[in-house]
């Protein structure tokens, strides 16, 4: 649960697939992409890239759908997106952690935008630097629990970019994450 990337100095309002594309095409950022075949989870509203995997569209999504032992997942692509879903929690719950380390966060003080977003950088490399060192840490023991489902944000959709040769291949490489999945589980294949 650390922060591998912090690009702060957006204002609250900007809409997170902005700030993630220009992170992503920005090279002076030297945004660390997945090496090849290693994927980020990303939102359901980001596009379908190169080494980014969104849930399937169209089937339950959020960990809360699932709870319960009736809700379980009943089909493949409802399995993935949970299995997907558990990946995106624990980004949830870094922030969490984050958010409640440094109450300075959750209500920034009126300070100069660029003062805000530098106590945001710090704020990130402190919690990183308590990981790194293993600091017995009752914040994070709270946070780490995988049964915790931290409240989730969801980005406004848009639509899917790039080569569409591309965003078909990605689908494909989902597609048999999730199958090795049904598999996994006695689930027929997509």
């Amino acid at each position: 649960m650390k922060f591998t990337f912090v690009y702060a100095g957006w204002e609250g309002s900007a809409n997170d697939c902005r700030v993630f594309t220009t992170a992503l095409e920005t090279p002076r950022l030297e945004f660390p992409h997945p090496p090849p075949g290693k994927y980020y989870v990303v939102d359901s509203g980001y596009p379908t890239r190169d080494g980014y995997l969104t849930p399937f569209k169209g089937e339950r999504y959020h960990l809360n759908d699932y709870r319960g032992r009736r809700n379980q997942p009943r089909s493949t692509k409802e399995l993935f997106n949970h299995r997907y879903s558990s990946l995106r929690n624990v980004i949830e719950r870094s922030f969490g952690a984050l958010k409640n380390r440094f109450p300075i966060l959750r209500k920034m003080p009126p300070f100069a935008f660029r003062k805000q977003a530098l106590i945001v950088i710090a704020c990130c490399a402190v919690h990183n630097f308590i990981r790194d060192h293993q600091i017995a840490d009752k914040n994070l023991a709270h946070y780490a629990n995988p049964n915790m489902t931290a409240a989730t944000h969801t980005s406004a959709a848009i639509d899917d970019e790039g080569p569409s040769d591309r965003v078909a291949e990605i689908n494909i490489i989902k597609k048999n994450i999730a199958n090795q999945l049904a598999r996994d589980n006695q689930l027929p294949p997509i």
